[in-house]
């Protein structure tokens, strides 16, 4: 750590101290730097920090107490040591200089012995300080890059679970959807709808990545039901209805978040603020907002899409609809919320149409 000449900057206000020093220390093979007070001395510990001060404590201006407080006060300069070289014998001095941050002293006339020892010792001292504080930049930059590293590759797990999850629930829609675009739609509904009612952005991000599990039930109806062109009879009402607790079968008793919120949301995504919805005739706030929330963007989305067993309505007709299920069907303060922002929800549903497949990143743009 001693390889390089260590720099030994002299701050005296007399000429012949400041020969004296550089005429003992020069000969130990240390690079000698003079100042002559004490602003001199500031400036040229910043200018080109010395890996040791000896400072003179009575000089006119600045004198010593008052450079080495402003040193050590200062991020790169107090890790320098600094000698108070005085001919001050009082304690109450030398209180006052360690108070200040003094490291060491020296007393006038210096004899070259003690000098050359507490030199010596001082700077082993800073080489020290000087490798740990390089050790520590070089951990924190270690520390730094392999954070960015684990959080690439948590992004890249996470993406490629979200994917599993969103092609997994185009599974369930394929027979009876648009190829996929329905779940982007109302994923994307409900996201809009959660953050205007003050959701956090964690909040949002999870009901987004959710919604689209809300029917992933369906992959356990029959065909004969799930597509028939026309009205369901009764009983073919009842197995439609068993959706929900198919997907929450499906879901249930996962770890992950996402899955578990999904689940909550295929349970209770058919439940009504009246208590006439399904599977459980929950009222209220009895149902948990993901499920209120993915309700009116999953109706808002079938209402105006085209479904084997009806054409797709118009905005205006699925608005009218929406307002009149407030406070049976919907929340009331879910449809306000709903209408407060139907630029955004007309934005989606012409991002999102019908007709190619659309690309799983567009999901998490």
């Amino acid at each position: 750590m001693m390889n390089k000449q260590s720099r030994v900057l002299v701050v005296d206000d007399e000429d012949r101290n400041l020969r004296l020093m550089e005429a003992l220390l020069a000969p130990l093979g240390y690079a000698v730097d003079l100042a002559r007070n004490g602003e001199e001395g500031l400036m040229k510990a910043a200018e080109s920090p010395p890996d040791l001060i000896l400072l003179d404590v009575m000089m006119p201006g600045i004198d010593g107490f008052e450079v080495v407080r402003r040193l050590k006060a200062d991020e790169d300069a107090r890790i320098i040591p600094v000698v108070m070289v005085t001919a001050l014998h009082d304690i109450q001095d030398r209180v006052k200089a360690l108070e200040a941050g003094a490291d060491d002293f020296l007393t006038k006339p210096v004899d070259k012995t003690v000098l050359r020892a507490r030199v010596q010792t001082l700077l082993k001292v800073k080489a020290y300080n000087d490798h740990m504080r390089d050790y520590q930049k070089d951990l924190e930059a270690e520390v730094t890059k392999r954070t960015a590293e684990l959080h690439q590759a948590f992004e890249r797990i996470k993406n490629a679970s979200l994917e599993t999850i969103y092609r997994l629930s185009r599974a369930a829609e394929y027979k009876d959807e648009d190829t996929g675009a329905h779940i982007l739609r109302m994923s994307h509904y409900s996201a809009a709808v959660a953050r205007k009612l003050g959701l956090s952005e964690g909040e949002v991000e999870a009901i987004l990545y959710a919604a689209p599990m809300h029917d992933i039930g369906k992959i356990g109806i029959p065909d004969h039901v799930l597509l028939k062109p026309g009205k369901l009879d009764q009983d073919e009402w009842v197995i439609m209805k068993q959706h929900t607790t198919i997907g929450g079968c499906i879901l249930e008793r996962s770890s992950a978040e996402f899955i578990k919120l999904g689940e909550t949301i295929a349970l209770t995504h058919h439940e009504k603020w009246d208590g006439s919805g399904y599977p459980k005739g929950l009222e209220g706030k009895e149902i948990p907002i993901c499920g209120r929330i993915t309700a009116i963007a999953d109706v808002f989305d079938a209402l105006t899409s085209k479904r084997p067993y009806k054409e797709p309505f118009s905005v205006e007709k699925s608005f009218s609809i929406i307002k009149e299920g407030r406070g049976t069907h919907f929340d009331p303060q879910v449809v306000d919320a709903f209408f407060s922002i139907t630029d955004a929800i007309l934005a989606i549903k012409e991002q999102f149409k019908s007709g190619d497949e659309p690309l799983f990143l567009r999901m998490l743009g």
